[in-house]
């Protein structure tokens, strides 16, 4: 499951529903646009739609999810937005679509009529496998198996690198410096391009006035040109902020370039650098270096995991590298970047990686590798014994005296015995409040105070003037105070409804008497 959780425009989505989602990708000037795909290779839409950028046919905004038929099993790769926004993606097949604002042409079609649904950007691109796209504010450019690079939109700084500054309405290659050349990774900053050559060289074109381009002066650049600084430095990858520019070597080291009135350079200033300065990162080397056009944040991961973070960071200017407790680049930018958008295509392959948690859970009554099953009303569950002796003290004690290979359970029903037994595996029960009592029944006679905790929290979810004796009832049986506090408290705020239903003209005498004498005590029958 990929983790968009802290990213707002989310937040109403269902669990299930989150547990799906792929890919993902946040955008737009408030951060109130997303793109989702699931493990299906489903692809849906939500927010404000500015432009059509959702892709759904329409300038409708959606609070739900919305699917985007059309590019339904796709298998998205590469992804990126711009400001207006438009939206760009390469798939699997090498085929890229864009869709959204086109004021400037840059959805590459050859008109300037606004993209209400994704369309294939075919020219000068069939016969061409395109592996990334990159956005800068109204322009595109996609990089393709074979290193070349395309560009097309908006030109007014020389950022589709044609030698001109007229719109580009079309994909046209980018050669000049570039041509014969094998480009392996492509970053845009609002109004500037950059880079990566198979060599480890670095060119950059467009908008330079804040030095962006890292070629020691502040004029645009029509077409590519080296970043002769970094002769002799091998450059894997880079990325752009809004008007700076970060670059991470092959020995780990991160070079920044550009405007730094934030400290999004993180070298200790806030003073303009127009060309490459050597970041003090502490002699970490680095693994990856993030920058998003939209934002002045700018942020790297260690090879051992950490993630710093600089620039401008939710308000703040912080002008050197500051470790964060973040695990990943991502969070950075949903936590502390204004807009909150994503740097690129959030992805994960859930065939590739899971977590620890996420293996065991997969792993819960399969027979496949399981060492052990229990017997439950003539179904089994299949399960494994280390795991079992490591979360709980009764099956640590009865399998170190036994070596069976099976075990029939009679005291406890299937439902609940099973519901234990995966509780083990995911910390989570997974129960209607009912059943749940026979779970706390077992977590009482098993001592599991924290799956007894878990019960008691399941049953005052899911409480209800019909069944609020029988929850009642059950709590002071198995002694359970915090719940039968919650449910007495529950049956006097809503005596009239309770005191009607079977279960309460069922109720044990004695606790029926216990139950008059509490509620008068707590002032139930005064008028």
């Amino acid at each position: 499951m990929l983790d968009v959780g802290k990213w707002p425009v989310f937040a109403l989505l269902p669990p299930e529903e989150l547990k799906l989602i792929r890919q993902a990708c946040v955008f737009g000037s408030a951060a109130n646009e997303a793109l989702y795909v699931t493990v299906n290779d489903e692809v849906f839409a939500l927010g404000t739609n500015c432009s059509g950028c959702l892709g759904l046919g329409d300038l409708q905004s959606t609070i739900e999810p919305r699917r985007i038929d059309v590019l339904c099993g796709k298998k998205i790769v590469s992804l990126s937005y711009g400001t207006g926004p438009h939206v760009a993606i390469a798939t699997a097949d090498g085929e890229v679509f864009s869709w959204g604002h086109n004021g400037y042409s840059q959805l590459g079609n050859g008109t300037s009529t606004h993209g209400l649904t994704p369309a294939l950007v075919s020219t000068n691109l069939l016969g061409k496998r395109v592996i990334e796209v990159a956005c800068g504010s109204h322009h595109t450019i996609a990089l393709t198996t074979d290193g070349e690079v395309f560009a097309w939109g908006y030109n007014n700084s020389g950022q589709v690198g044609s030698g001109s500054t007229a719109n580009q309405p079309t994909p046209r290659r980018v050669s000049s410096c570039l041509q014969n050349k094998v480009v392996v990774n492509i970053a845009c900053g609002q109004l500037c391009s950059m880079a990566v050559l198979d060599s480890g060289e670095i060119y950059g074109w467009g908008y330079n006035c804040n030095g962006q381009l890292g070629l020691g002066n502040n004029g645009n650049q029509q077409t590519p040109c080296r970043i002769a600084a970094l002769q002799g430095v091998n450059v894997i990858q880079v990325a752009c902020g809004y008007a700076h520019t970060i670059a991470l070597t092959d020995e780990g080291f991160v070079y920044s370039w550009g405007a730094n009135s934030y400290g999004q350079l993180g070298t200790g200033n806030k003073c303009n650098q127009a060309v490459p300065t050597l970041i003090n990162t502490e002699k970490e080397r680095m693994s990856e270096v993030a920058a998003c056009h939209t934002s002045h944040t700018s942020a790297a991961k260690t090879q051992s995991g950490q993630v710093l973070m600089w620039g401008q960071c939710r308000g703040q200017a912080v002008a050197s590298p500051h470790l964060t407790h973040f695990s990943s680049t991502d969070d950075v930018f949903a936590c502390f970047a204004t807009p909150a958008v994503t740097w690129h295509l959030l992805s994960i392959d859930a065939e590739d990686y899971m977590t620890v948690a996420q293996s065991l859970k997969k792993e819960f009554d399969s027979p496949e590798i399981s060492d052990l099953k229990f017997l439950v009303d003539g179904k089994c569950i299949h399960v494994h014994k280390a795991l079992l002796k490591i979360r709980c003290e009764h099956f640590r004690s009865l399998l170190n005296e036994s070596d069976e290979e099976c075990i029939e359970v009679s005291q406890f029903s299937y439902l609940v015995y099973r519901a234990f037994l995966e509780y083990l595996y995911t910390d989570t029960i997974n129960l209607p409040p009912e059943d749940a009592i026979g779970l706390l029944d077992l977590a009482t006679f098993y001592r599991e105070m924290r799956l007894k905790r878990l019960c008691q929290e399941t049953i005052k979810r899911g409480i209800s003037e019909e069944n609020a004796i029988t929850l009642l009832c059950a709590a002071v049986k198995y002694e359970a105070r915090d719940l039968e506090d919650f449910c007495f408290k529950f049956c006097v705020n809503h005596l009239t409804a309770v005191t009607q239903t079977h279960a309460f003209a069922d109720m044990d005498h004695e606790l029926l008497k216990n139950f008059i004498s509490k509620a008068s005590r707590y002032g139930a029958f005064k008028n």
